[in-house]
């Protein structure tokens, strides 16, 4: 009788502590809360064949202007244009991910919101070393959509990493020098599938991944999400895009990240 006492007084201990991590954003963070937000589990592969409901123009114009080939970005001038970068984000969230929408649809939002939040982040606390510098960078909750304030972790883990979509982790960008480059264009439902093949195919094989036949120095991102990639299987995954073939049996082992701000 004793034990059971002590058993529901831990689960009445907990749930309140639950709720109270849940309001202070970081579940949210931890990707265990979707904001009540709408979105979709890929279940097949993405096609380009369907009409798109949402205009990106406006950030891409921005991306064009202000990112490089090398995903390099030219912070000083988004900082000139960012009424143009607010208006985007607006414009977003006035267009809410709905249940008719298609799956292209939601990723190519969800990834553009996140990419063009972390800009204006950086543009609102700009000059800044390191997004790690700004006070919950991940936990804020600045971006708008619908009535709903919520945080770049709440995008990216509650979110987008539910959506079975692993490629998303080469599309997002952390402001960060080990990141993904940021692509100097918007996501689109017509150009999705290509868009996400170039990015993951160009982080797998560029400097932020050291890849040898028997030697293999990963990226911080495949240590950190490595569920979120089929069975867990890196060297399977990492086969799909490398120029250089990898044996099953080669250890790996993962590089340090460099949170400098990835600035021109």
């Amino acid at each position: 009788m004793k034990y059971i006492l002590i058993s529901v007084l831990g689960i009445f201990i907990l749930i309140p502590g639950y709720v109270l991590l849940n309001k202070s954003g970081f579940l949210g963070m931890a990707g265990l809360d979707d904001a009540g937000l709408h979105w979709d589990k890929k279940t097949n592969g993405l096609t380009s064949t369907i009409d798109p409901i949402l205009d990106h123009t406006s950030w891409d114009n921005l991306l064009k202007k202000y990112v490089d080939q090398d995903g390099n970005v030219n912070y000083q001038g988004f900082v000139k244009e960012k009424k143009e970068l607010e208006e985007y984000l607006s414009y977003l969230a006035g267009n809410q991910p709905k249940e008719s929408w298609p799956i292209e649809e939601q990723l190519a939002y969800y990834i553009n919101l996140y990419n063009a939040g972390t800009v204006l982040l950086i543009v609102e606390n700009y000059p800044v070393a390191s997004i790690k510098d700004i006070d919950k960078p991940w936990r804020k909750e600045f971006i708008r959509i619908g009535d709903k304030n919520i945080s770049l972790g709440t995008i990216e883990h509650s979110i987008l990493r539910k959506m079975n979509e692993p490629r998303i982790h080469f599309a997002i960008n952390c402001a960060s020098f080990s990141c993904p480059k940021l692509l100097n264009e918007a996501y689109t439902v017509s150009e999705l599938e290509n868009q996400l093949e170039e990015v993951t195919k160009g982080f797998i094989n560029s400097d932020k991944n050291n890849i040898d036949k028997n030697q293999v120095v990963l990226s911080k991102i495949f240590d950190w999400y490595k569920k979120d990639f089929p069975n867990g299987d890196l060297i399977s995954y990492i086969n799909k895009y490398s120029r250089v073939k990898v044996s099953d049996k080669v250890d790996v082992d993962f590089m340090d990240y460099d949170w400098r701000l990835n600035e021109q």
